[in-house]
């Protein structure tokens, strides 16, 4: 005869939660001694395998892969020849009216007949000097300015928010100003094109310069150096390339600024031909002008190139 049935107690839901870690544990330990026994990983789901990548057929469509010399002058050479193609072919099916897109041809001949009476290498020597005479001054002030703000966390914190202000503000927009402080002369020309390009050329430089790392400053002072001494021989040549860079690309900005310069009753400049001929509605003479500035400009970028890789040939 058996005895009465014994009714369990429902467990509580710590119990029941306690129970279960219990187990769960208990599972874990039984998996890892099989684990050391076999050597394996048992009721481990095998990991998702994913495609593998294919290689590229062409390095030219590869992240940051070298390319031939032939590929780099052959990918060169087509930068100019599309364009000029299209060029060619909208103006040979006479898609636009020659007046407002002149053929390569007209404009060649157009820039010829300019060459050949002269003014046009008299506008070029004076926009040229126009250049050199604001971007120069500029340059001059603007990197001694960018060092100091970019070695003196005092220099920085005292002069890059009136700087960083003024950049915003139109070179253009100060023509009105310029006439009525400077005149009609020179002295306007060359100030639009400091106040285009000396506050860019500030904040750029000081950024170069913010770039030295701090272990090669650390190194000098524990070598003996003095503070003037650190700056001369370590800040300044470390930060030489990258100056050269920001001068080459707010250069681009002093070609772009000297065409506003020469709106101020200029008599010569490259500025000064495009508006006269606008005047007339020569087109092929503009284009011819702007041909020039762009040569001009492109020459500058590669001097500037070839002076930053022979003082800084350590740059990367």
């Amino acid at each position: 005869m058996t005895g009465p049935t014994q009714r369990t107690t429902p467990a509580s839901p710590a119990e029941a939660h306690a129970a279960e870690a219990q187990e769960a544990e208990q599972r874990l330990a039984e998996q890892q001694e099989a684990a050391q026994a076999g050597g394996g990983r048992p009721n481990w789901s095998p990991l998702p395998r994913r495609a593998g990548l294919k290689p590229s057929a062409s390095p030219l469509f590869s992240l940051r892969t070298p390319i031939s010399a032939a590929s780099r002058w052959t990918l060169a050479v087509l930068s100019f020849a599309i364009p000029l193609i299209a060029w060619i072919v909208l103006s040979v099916s006479g898609s636009v009216d020659s007046t407002f897109l002149p053929s390569p041809v007209a404009v060649l001949q157009a820039g010829a007949d300019m060459a050949s009476t002269g003014e046009l290498f008299d506008d070029l020597g004076t926009t040229t000097l126009r250049v050199l005479e604001g971007f120069g001054l500029a340059v001059v002030v603007s990197v001694p300015l960018g060092i100091l703000m970019g070695s003196f966390t005092a220099g920085q914190a005292f002069f890059e928010p009136l700087i960083g202000l003024l950049r915003y503000l139109p070179a253009s927009a100060f023509i009105p100003l310029l006439i009525i402080w400077l005149g009609l002369g020179e002295p306007s020309k060359i100030a639009i094109l400091f106040i285009g390009t000396v506050f860019f050329n500030t904040l750029m430089t000081a950024d170069v310069v913010r770039g030295v790392p701090d272990s090669l400053i650390d190194v000098s002072y524990t070598l003996g150096a003095r503070r003037g001494e650190v700056l001369r021989k370590i800040v300044v040549p470390h930060s030489l390339p990258g100056m050269i860079d920001a001068i080459r690309v707010n250069a681009a900005a002093a070609w772009n600024f000297v065409v506003v310069a020469e709106l101020i009753n200029s008599s010569a400049g490259l500025g000064y031909r495009i508006v006269r001929a606008q005047r007339f509605l020569q087109t092929d003479k503009i284009f011819a002008v702007l041909v020039v500035i762009g040569i001009a400009g492109l020459l500058i970028d590669v001097l500037l190139r070839l002076l930053r890789t022979r003082v800084g040939k350590w740059a990367a």
